[in-house]
């Protein structure tokens, strides 16, 4: 994933002309960690996933409010949350249907375990500097980063 240099949109890799600001300027690498008050950014990314608490506060308190990376984490984490809350409220609900009851035994695992790999992925990426974007709530985190 290669974002512009000039404006931070992700553009396709080895692309030269960023298609939302029109610069010719080459993809920049993933940004590297720089140090954002008394944090570095990438460890500000990777705590904002530890629970909801710490990204509500990231996006509240100078300076990590103003950083694009920070703030993207912190979205995505409360997007997570929120996504996560909703589909085990949705199981709660099928559970309650006599013969689909039976079968959610099977499928409260499975979901426990995929949220686990999804959030310690999510953690490492963060730690890692990178910007790695879930599906449909990476893009919503990404418009929210954005617009400042």
């Amino acid at each position: 994933m290669a974002f512009c240099s000039s404006c931070g949109t992700q553009i396709p890799d080895g692309a030269t002309i960023c298609a939302a600001c029109a610069s010719r300027s080459a993809a920049a690498p993933t940004p590297v960690p720089t140090s954002t008050g008394g944090m570095a950014d990438n460890v500000a990314g990777m705590l904002a996933y530890v629970t909801v608490i710490p990204a509500i506060v990231f996006l509240v308190m100078e300076p990590y409010n103003k950083n694009r990376f920070v703030r993207f984490h912190s979205f995505q984490c409360l997007f997570f949350a929120v996504a996560w809350i909703v589909l085990w409220i949705a199981l709660s609900i099928v559970a309650h249907i006599p013969f689909f009851g039976w079968l959610t035994i099977l499928i409260w695992p499975l979901v426990g375990l995929a949220g686990l790999i999804i959030w310690v992925i999510l953690l490492l990426k963060a730690n890692g500097g990178q910007m790695y974007k879930l599906p449909v709530i990476g893009d919503m985190a990404e418009k929210q980063a954005s617009a400042i």
